[in-house]
């Protein structure tokens, strides 16, 4: 696809038209439907993805197939189906589109149509653990988890030792991205068999002894980060940033999780949490959605684990307690005055799997 040098159609009477990148991400299905739930506007959704068979497809008004080899040709495809369809927003889900959207955001803007997401610096602290780390030791704030950047061997079992093992449990993972199926944890006490038949949910557990002569054969040591291992309850904060207003924060704790795929969890009211949310999203200067991480130490102190520069797969709990993030995150980007947000602190929440079913003569379907 080329852009369009043609004058934008007129705009559908009532419809906000929001273009939704990463329709087939997890959780996608779940906030395509929290933006046809507001009574707030009129849903016409442009529903983007790479893979042809996307499971959000079924959902939206019009979908688009793109490319992702290149982001200069995904950011020229992304633009002209927004000026075709006359889009007001477009709303990334998937973190792939998150970086080249943001750096091209201000010229999306000058066509006026808004792109929900934060300005390149923030998107790089947000995905570069280390470095998210850093700033919160400049600031001295108390939800830095005790860490270590690693380039070396050397450094790396220093860190390790340091950071208390054999006699504690240790974490490393890689410093760049977001996604907790990187992490490992250093457990002097595994037993191996019964690590190899029970999968533990998000990491792998292993030993010093274990990944030392898997290190010990790449011609270059990874950059890495080490930390101490956090054993307590584990939350999320769905945080709707705004540059003029306060930010609209939604806590909760994880009872449960699957892969990502299925959880249980309630949405919990922790002035904390929320708090150390607002500090944290002003230091990265995050705009739009976020989804914070966070996990109790020994102490009982939050301690976070990362921030995701977007909103939340998991973000229909918030809705099911009565903030439709999704709806609100498109009123603020068009403007809009936004309604005050009234929790139902308390609600419980189960996710679990959702079928699409493809045939050879028919649209994508759910049941």
């Amino acid at each position: 696809m080329t852009l369009l040098d043609t004058v934008r159609p007129s705009i559908r009477d009532g419809d906000v038209t929001v273009l939704v990148a990463g329709v087939g991400t997890l959780g996608a299905s779940g906030i395509l439907k929290a933006l046809r739930q507001t009574d707030a506007f009129d849903a016409h959704i442009v529903g983007v993805d790479a893979n042809p068979n996307a499971r959000g497809f079924s959902l939206v008004d019009t979908a688009a197939t793109v490319s992702q080899e290149e982001p200069g040709a995904l950011v020229a495809e992304i633009h002209e189906i927004a000026w075709t369809e006359n889009v007001d927003v477009i709303f990334p889900l998937g973190t792939e589109y998150l970086r080249p959207l943001s750096e091209s955001k201000p010229t999306f803007e000058s066509e006026g149509i808004r792109v929900m997401v934060a300005d390149p610096r923030a998107l790089a602290i947000a995905r570069d653990t280390g470095r998210l780390y850093g700033e919160l030791v400049k600031q001295g704030h108390p939800a830095t988890p005790e860490f270590y950047r690693v380039s070396t061997h050397d450094e790396f079992v220093d860190a390790v030792h340091a950071l208390g093992y054999p006699d504690r449990c240790v974490c490393f993972k890689p410093p760049i991205g977001t996604d907790l199926s990187c992490l490992h944890i250093l457990d002097p006490e595994i037993n191996r068999f019964n690590a190899l038949l029970n999968k533990q949910s998000n990491s792998i557990r292993t030993t010093l002894d274990g990944v030392l002569p898997a290190f010990a054969e790449t011609t270059e040591f990874p950059d890495l980060i080490v930390t101490e291992d956090l054993r307590g309850e584990k939350y999320s904060v769905d945080a709707l940033v705004r540059t003029e207003d306060e930010p609209i924060l939604v806590t909760r704790l994880h009872t449960e999780t699957d892969e990502n795929r299925s959880f249980t969890g309630t949405v919990e009211e922790d002035f904390e949490l929320m708090e150390y949310s607002r500090e944290i999203c002003d230091l990265i200067g995050v705009e739009y959605n976020a989804t914070l991480r966070f996990k109790r130490g020994v102490d009982g102190t939050p301690k976070l684990l990362g921030v995701h520069p977007r909103i939340s797969k998991s973000i229909t709990a918030c809705v099911g307690a009565g903030a439709n993030i999704p709806a609100l995150s498109v009123q603020y980007a068009l403007g809009h005055e936004l309604p005050d947000v009234d929790v139902e602190w308390g609600t419980h929440v189960t996710r679990d799997w959702q079928d699409v079913f493809y045939g050879p003569d028919r649209e994508p379907s759910t049941i």
